[in-house]
């Protein structure tokens, strides 16, 4: 029997996505002099602020900032083995974890995906890429601040959220989505080490949620109920 064909692992994706993630590699935000001129205390404590971070993601405006290639087969692979139709994605960048996601619900029969970034400039890129991954279709990308843009007219029920913007934002956008979440529904934090809040928050056994650790720098949570 003839294995069926994953949008994932053929063109126009696959190759896409080896030359984004080629260029991902490539690029280090050190060479930046916006990004280099900031000390690590202060990338630190500006990545846990909830008003700072838009100082150090300002700077990195210019940079590719995707998850893992490991990452990504997980959000495809979770999508997939769900049935995903309805996903919401905070931090959309250049649309790496975008076209997993998008290419899970292509392979699903079809579904909508509604992504938040504030930065004009990463938009245009995801949105090309989109286009040239003929995947553009199945998603909705929202420009601004995340805690308004995913405030309204979500895809519910949710059945899977991708989060990886802010991190000191974590806590408040679950909390926007957690009314249109279904039982079961999955939560991929990346870098959640970022947001002790958000981390407390899901693996507290009363929250509402089941959650572990997963590939050293990605939260995996299960909505209860």
């Amino acid at each position: 029997m003839t294995a069926p064909l994953s949008t994932l692992l053929t063109a126009p994706v696959a190759p896409l996505l080896a030359r984004l993630f080629a260029q991902a590699d490539a690029a280090d935000p050190a060479t930046d002099p916006a990004f280099a001129a900031i000390t690590p205390a202060e990338r630190t404590r500006l990545m846990r602020s909830k008003t700072g971070y838009l100082e150090l993601y300002g700077a990195l405006k210019d940079v590719p900032l995707p998850v893992s290639r490991q990452t990504g087969a997980l959000l495809y692979m979770l999508a997939r083995a769900t049935g995903a139709r309805s996903t919401v994605e905070f931090g959309t960048s250049f649309g790496v974890s975008t076209l997993h996601l998008a290419a899970a619900l292509r392979d699903n029969g079809g579904g909508r995906l509604v992504t938040s970034e504030f930065e004009p400039s990463k938009i245009a890129r995801a949105r090309a890429n989109l286009d040239a991954a003929g995947l553009a279709d199945l998603v909705e990308i929202r420009q601004g601040d995340a805690l308004q843009t995913l405030a309204h007219d979500l895809p519910a029920p949710i059945d899977l959220v991708l989060l990886d913007g802010a991190k000191a934002l974590y806590p408040d956008i679950l909390g926007l989505l957690e009314p249109a979440l279904r039982p079961g529904a999955l939560i991929v934090a990346d870098n959640a080490d970022h947001s002790p809040e958000y981390l407390a928050r899901v693996r507290d056994g009363a929250g509402g949620y089941l959650s572990v650790p997963f590939g050293g720098d990605v939260e995996l949570s299960m909505r209860l109920g």
